[in-house]
């Protein structure tokens, strides 16, 4: 296959690339609500000693309740993908944030476990798109080193997030209780639906057959399922799989909720110091996203590719793993975030792989590839908290249970870098491709 630039969608589609404030307003319209699926996704991690307390829940049902929003999420995607192709990204996630807004409101009036497994899946379901259309939006009308940058930067948005589940829910708590944050976030989902309905630009009349053409891969053909046969047969796809399962979706289960228990549990802290701690964890990845916003375009130009820099970035995140497994409760906050920080690296996998295809395919693979990393973040929360549970009732301690699980998940982030190196990604049609003009 031919690769296919986002250059050339652009002129086939008789599309011009946003620029200047277009493009920023563009950018704000999703980040607002992307902001608010990122703090949905993280809070649990700041709320597990009071569920803990409220409802004595262990540490599996806490990974089973965190785990509900990325099971509702993952079970989207491929459908998710389809239909950001087809309709276009404004109206798939105005429709999925109206779910969204309903789940919050279940779960801050829930009255058991149950109750909140199935809303905290039904928030996971509504916020499924606050990425992928944002992100396919994006390589329909931005040049690519564009797209690597406000990729980086949703991801900063989704950090600053994630930073808002910590100290400020931790302030917020004794004055609204965990059921009115809830309750407040569905109000601002209300709000950010109403921000993308006038500001967001429309979608494309038709955007899977721009040229009245139907063929299968080059661009314009609207076979669901030879989209995703053509997706998940590609070699950059294969080769990035098991990066977005247990890396990616690693980085994700331990930040969103395995670091808190750790600092409580194993590092003995007390719930205010964990908070003030994945405030600091959240900040420093912040920082890195918006780093990575920055950097990337320039590496672009001067011949990087994003797989290359996974390549050389991401064992870092591997060395400091190993140090924290060495420390054991001396490893705080500040071991954390350098682990997150180095480990980012993985997020440039995704705009890799929706840059592997054209435009007519971008919702596909870059859904196909969220299901992975976010099936990854499911799996991986709920096991971790299963083994740790299962160690604990073999009589290990606190410290020995965690450095085990973590261990287990070290092992699979390095063979999934290995098969990275082994399989490596589909070659660029030319540098030029990959650059802004």
């Amino acid at each position: 296959m031919t690769a296919v630039t986002a250059d050339d969608d652009l002129r086939g589609a008789a599309i011009s690339p946003l620029t200047g404030w277009l493009a920023v307003r563009m950018f704000l319209a999703f980040a607002f609500a992307y902001f608010f699926s990122a703090l949905l996704r993280a809070v649990t991690a700041t709320l597990a000693p009071t569920f803990s307390d409220e409802l004595h829940l262990g540490a599996g049902d806490l990974g089973l309740l965190a785990g509900a929003y990325f099971l509702g999420f993952s079970v989207t995607q491929l459908p998710l993908g389809s239909a950001l192709d087809r309709l276009g990204p404004k109206r798939v996630l105005l429709a999925l944030l109206a779910m969204a807004l309903l789940g919050c409101t279940a779960f801050a009036a829930a009255q058991n476990f149950t109750q909140l497994l199935l809303a905290r899946g039904l928030i996971g379901l509504g916020v499924s798109a606050c990425l992928m259309a944002p992100l396919t939006c994006y390589r329909q009308r931005l040049r690519p080193a564009a797209q690597l940058r406000a990729n980086s930067w949703m991801l900063m948005t989704g950090s600053l997030g994630m930073v808002s589940s910590t100290l400020p829910v931790q302030w917020l708590l004794p004055h609204l209780g965990w059921r009115g944050l809830f309750a407040g976030v569905a109000v601002m989902l209300l709000l950010a639906m109403v921000v993308i309905l006038v500001v967001a630009p429309p979608d494309r009349a038709d955007p899977h057959q721009p040229s009245g053409q139907n063929t299968a891969f080059s661009g314009q053909g609207d076979a669901t399922g030879a989209g995703y046969r053509e997706v998940f047969g590609h070699r950059t796809f294969v080769a990035m799989a098991p990066l977005g399962f247990f890396c990616y979706g690693g980085l994700l289960a331990l930040q969103s909720l395995w670091i808190g228990p750790w600092l409580t549990q194993v590092a003995q802290r007390s719930a205010a110091e964990a908070a003030q701690g994945l405030f600091a964890v959240n900040l420093c990845m912040l920082l890195a996203f918006l780093g990575w916003g920055l950097v990337m375009p320039r590496l672009v130009r001067t011949g990087w590719t994003a797989e290359r820099v996974i390549a050389w970035g991401w064992p870092l995140g591997v060395l400091c793993m190993a140090m924290i497994l060495a420390l054991g409760p001396a490893a705080g906050a500040w071991a954390w975030a350098l682990w997150c920080v180095c480990t980012s690296v993985v997020s440039l996998s995704q705009p890799a792989v929706g840059q592997a295809f054209p435009t007519a395919l971008a919702g596909r693979a870059l859904s196909a590839f969220n299901l992975l990393i976010f099936a990854g973040v499911f799996g991986l929360q709920w096991g971790l908290g299963l083994l740790i549970d299962a160690l604990r009732l073999a009589g290990w301690s606190s410290l020995a249970a965690y450095r085990a699980s973590f261990g287990m998940l070290l092992l699979f982030g390095l063979a999934s870098f290995l098969w990275l190196r082994w399989v490596g990604p589909a070659p660029r049609a030319s540098a030029q491709s990959l650059t802004a003009r």
